[in-house]
């Protein structure tokens, strides 16, 4: 076994990946940068994904197993961040798989600029009948001028208005010690990535935004917890977990507690259009109580949301049950929109003129 301290320990948390976990293991170990280790956290798996992580641990030294019971996602992360020893700590869930070059690209742009964090674009993708199909993710989505130079969120909170996710990076381990910076724990909840996200952009202050896709994220694994009561309520769990986080940190809170109710009303939207409809209803009751409290706590800033935002926020404050009904009869409106000018129109009804420009220039962008 090599005596060289690793430049990125890689944390894959493991549960009843069985169809995917080989793919996802091969793109780590196959990696340009050689001085890694491979941290997996096998979650009480009842398949035969412990089999897979002992036969791979056999061939390379650097992959390290460790099996617990079940516990979920933020714990069995916790717990692969604590045994980490590299310089940066990566996360790559274990349905998803990376670029070969990825860790060795980022490292460096890490050394080079002395950064907390760097985040890189990355593909959503499906397969059909051995067809891979890509999606272009950018990171920072229609807001420009932010690749390729140091970004401190304290002084351009627009950071926070970029895509969520906690993989398509690195993250300097002595920074995420220094703040004791951790994933919710809760039994069984989801988006516990949420928070260690929310955590790592309110405490770095060297953030660097790469504009090429490494990260490769899986969007067809059928093990969905759309139809799950239990799952319904877990982003209004993540999010008051952030609010203690945020009020445990009075320097903290005051800076962003506005930022932070934006992103609570985006991803209460998210789950509202996610989660099955017979569950719609008890959870708008739910987003009704928690921004009316938010309301009279005085934590909206109007100016930041669009119109429509605002609209949707008054509406399920007052009358979450007609809130539900109107935007079912949107969705299936939609539904129905076939063409691209049609959808286009929807999109401007929900942003306005100065977003929908915005987004129509990327993705001119994108495509040329």
């Amino acid at each position: 076994m090599s005596s060289i301290a690793p430049r990125v320990s890689i944390v894959i948390p493991v549960y009843n990946v069985e169809q995917y976990l080989r793919e996802c293991l091969d793109s780590v170990i196959n990696q340009t940068l050689k001085e890694i280790e491979i941290i997996c956290v096998n979650d009480g798996s009842t398949d035969s994904s412990p089999e897979i992580l002992k036969e791979y641990a056999e061939k390379d030294y650097r992959i390290k197993v460790i099996s617990k019971p079940n516990s979920g996602y933020g714990h069995t992360m916790n717990v692969g961040l604590d045994a980490a020893t590299g310089e940066y700590i990566g996360i790559v869930e274990s349905d998803d798989y990376v670029k070969l070059d990825m860790y060795e690209t980022l490292y460096n742009i890490a050394k080079r600029n002395n950064a907390e964090i760097v985040k890189a674009d990355f593909y959503r993708f499906t397969k059909e009948s051995g067809k891979l199909n890509l999606e272009y993710n950018k990171l920072t989505g229609i807001h420009e001028g932010y690749y390729g130079k140091i970004i401190n969120p304290k002084h351009d909170t627009t950071v926070f208005l970029f895509i969520m996710n906690t993989w398509s990076g690195i993250y300097k381990r002595e920074f995420l010690k220094k703040y004791s910076i951790r994933h919710n724990e809760t039994p069984g909840a989801s988006f516990q990535d949420n928070g260690f996200w929310f955590q790592t952009f309110c405490r770095a202050d060297r953030v660097y935004f790469v504009d090429k896709p490494f990260y490769m994220n899986r969007r067809d694994n059928p093990n969905s917890s759309v139809h799950s009561k239990e799952k319904v309520f877990c982003m209004c769990d993540e999010y008051d977990y952030i609010k203690a986080f945020l009020e445990s940190n009075p320097d903290l809170i005051e800076k962003f507690i506005i930022i932070y109710s934006l992103k609570r009303y985006h991803n209460y939207m998210f789950t509202y259009n996610r989660i099955a409809d017979e569950f719609k209803p008890i959870f708008l009751k739910r987003f009704s109580c928690d921004f009316r409290k938010a309301m009279e706590n005085r934590e909206l800033d109007k100016s930041l949301f669009t119109p429509k935002e605002w609209k949707n926020i008054k509406l399920i404050i007052q009358a979450p049950d007609k809130f539900y009904i109107q935007s079912k009869i949107e969705a299936e409106k939609r539904a129905n929109s076939k063409t691209f000018i049609s959808k286009g129109l929807y999109y401007l009804k929900d942003n306005g003129i100065k977003q929908t420009l915005k987004r129509l220039k990327v993705e001119i962008k994108n495509k040329f």
